[in-house]
């Protein structure tokens, strides 16, 4: 039955970690899998910091009647088969790199139940994308389920390809209401989901606004944040984000929609080639503090 069966997620890193803390919310176990065991020590850890930071009370969501966590196992992927049994739902966290998204959603088609919903975490990739060009034997259960920074940010994008059964979108808004996200549905495949496309729209106007000279990312940054009231404006958060990652998906909406303009980009290559990545590198539209 559900109410004894766990969520898997593939990937010990920030995200894989902040999803297994809000999926055992509800008393259920979660299998948290990782190939590198010091990965899993420190998601072992953040786990437990999470739940004293954040208690089964601070949010919203009902639980079931639950008011003990869910247990937490770590494991490396000679266990997943085992972990995937015990599971309604397994989520791949893995880095955002298409190949490997691809093989681990090859991977867990041939591990799971039929009845397990297979979902990608992918930022910028569709599961449409994800899926395409793999020989699956249930090619009705796959979905995207974005997330941003649980538990600080509870929403969550929830994307189906076009062999996704309805029911399976139905369940997954269900249980992440109840888990305590605030789940949105994205009606269509989308690159980007919802959200990021219109963060992206932000993004690219302020960098053709920079790269035209119409005002200094200071200047962008203080006139964006006192209208919106918004901790930070766009050039912090790409300095936050990372300049290179910022390129990589700009790039990957340009394979799309070879109309965008290029002086983004074109900026953004500059700037990297130039070794300002952000806070990362401790430069980019700003010097960070040291």
């Amino acid at each position: 039955m559900t109410s004894s069966r766990g969520v898997t997620l593939i990937g010990a890193g920030t995200q894989g970690t902040r999803l297994a803390y809000m999926w055992s919310r509800c008393g259920r176990p979660v299998h948290v899998v990782d190939k590198d065991p010091k990965q899993l020590e420190r998601s072992a850890k953040e786990i437990e910091r999470l739940r004293k930071e954040w208690p089964l009370s601070s949010l919203p969501g009902e639980r079931g009647g639950n008011t003990d966590w869910g247990k937490a196992t770590f494991i490396q992927p000679e266990k997943l088969e085992s972990a995937i049994q015990q599971s309604w739902l397994a989520i791949e966290c893995v880095p955002e790199s298409r190949p490997l998204k691809k093989s681990i959603i090859q991977q867990l088609d041939g591990l799971a139940p039929p009845d397990v919903i297979i979902a990608s975490n992918s930022s910028s990739y569709t599961i449409s994308e994800i899926l395409k060009g793999l020989t699956l034997r249930n090619a009705d259960r796959f979905a995207s389920i974005h997330s941003y920074w649980p538990p600080e940010t509870t929403p969550v994008e929830i994307m189906g390809a076009e062999t996704t059964r309805p029911e399976i979108i139905e369940r997954l808004m269900k249980e992440s209401t109840a888990h305590g996200f605030q789940p949105f549905h994205v009606r269509r495949s989308s690159t980007g989901y919802i959200y990021n496309r219109i963060w992206a729209a932000i993004k690219r106007e302020t960098l053709l606004a920079l790269d035209e000279q119409v005002a200094t990312p200071a200047e962008v940054d203080a006139l964006f944040k006192a209208v919106l009231k918004t901790p930070k404006g766009p050039c912090e958060q790409m300095d936050t984000v990372g300049l290179d990652v910022v390129l990589a998906i700009e790039e990957h909406y340009a394979e799309e929609r070879p109309e965008l303009p290029t002086a983004p980009r074109d900026l953004l290559k500059k700037m990297i080639a130039d070794g300002k990545l952000g806070v990362k590198s401790g430069e980019g539209f700003f010097t960070q503090d040291k």
